[in-house]
């Protein structure tokens, strides 16, 4: 069972809630958080910055995706994503010192997989040491969010470009047929989090067995009593709404084949996409309760 939610936890996404715009100091002080609080771990994380330029409608811009991984040489990966880049939004003419924080888009989500990295820790070092055929690997992407309005060019930045460089990656590395995509057994990706009361819908048919393992997951601990503010056992995670799919990082490798898990807020919250996507506005035992959930998910899927 993973452990609880600590005070580091909520120190985690402190650090986070900042201003995270592309090739900026602020998103380079969460990369290196990123990097350190995995590098700190006992599992023993391979990092890679998977950095480069695009042309944006702002000029050239400096990406760096995040890519963690547990055994590099395992053949196949369960990977667990986020983006941690914010929005550009217009500044508020009644508060123009306000910035777009972000913090359910996407800072809870990458606060959460690293709390998810962090409990587990202990489990996944001994579980690496077995050389069992499959692999957690985390991807922190940057540039999710447009510059302007969203197009198949400004958008997804980290996502398209992580895609194209796994499908052109060998994969055993002396491989000359297999790549580092068809490694992936399954893309779960986590966004839209940490506000109160989220529904949570299966988005694609291919994954719902894994979707019931989160429905299942949810109902265990709320029989067990370990979520709290969880007023049913079917709170999040829900088969009986659907609002149709979404325009996330999970496009360029659906569009390539792999499985994903989507696991985003639908409808999305209401402060979506404006300033009031602050750490105020996020509901501390909901956080805690999907991370419960999210670390049980992959403590089953792996085995741990």
């Amino acid at each position: 069972k993973p452990s609880k939610s600590s005070p580091a936890q909520i120190r985690r996404l402190a650090s986070q809630v900042d201003e995270r715009l592309p090739g900026t100091q602020g998103s380079l002080a969460v990369q290196q958080h990123i990097t350190s609080t995995l590098s700190s771990l006992s599992a023993g994380w391979s990092i890679d910055l998977d950095s480069f330029q695009s042309p944006t409608p702002r000029g050239q811009v400096t990406f760096t995706n995040v890519v963690a991984t547990l055994d590099p040489s395992a053949p196949r990966r369960l990977l667990l994503a986020c983006h941690y880049d914010s929005k550009v939004l217009p500044p508020d003419p009644r508060a123009p010192e306000k910035v777009f924080l972000g913090a359910s888009d996407s800072a809870v989500p990458c606060a959460m997989i690293l709390e998810l990295a962090t409990s587990l820790d202990a489990q996944l070092r001994s579980f690496k040491q077995q050389k069992l055929p499959v692999t957690l690997q985390l991807v922190f992407f940057d540039g999710e969010e447009s510059f302007e309005e969203w197009t198949a060019t400004d958008s997804l930045y980290g996502s398209r470009h992580l895609a194209e460089r796994m499908a052109n990656t060998p994969h055993p590395a002396a491989s000359s047929h297999a790549n580092m995509l068809q490694a992936l057994d399954l893309f779960v990706l986590l966004d839209l989090l940490g506000g109160p009361d989220p529904l949570i819908a299966n988005h694609f048919d291919n994954t719902a067995r894994w979707f019931d393992r989160l429905i299942a997951a949810e109902k265990r601990l709320h029989r067990q009593g370990l979520l709290t503010s969880h007023p049913s056992e079917q709170t999040y995670f829900r088969k009986d709404v659907y609002l149709g799919p979404v325009q996330d990082d999970h496009i360029p490798f659906l569009h390539k084949g792999v499985p994903v898990l989507h696991v985003i807020a639908t409808p999305f919250p209401q402060f979506w996409h404006t300033l009031e996507d602050t750490e105020e506005n996020m509901h501390r035992p909901t956080v805690e309760n999907l991370t419960k959930i999210m670390a049980v998910f992959v403590a089953e899927y792996l085995g741990l």
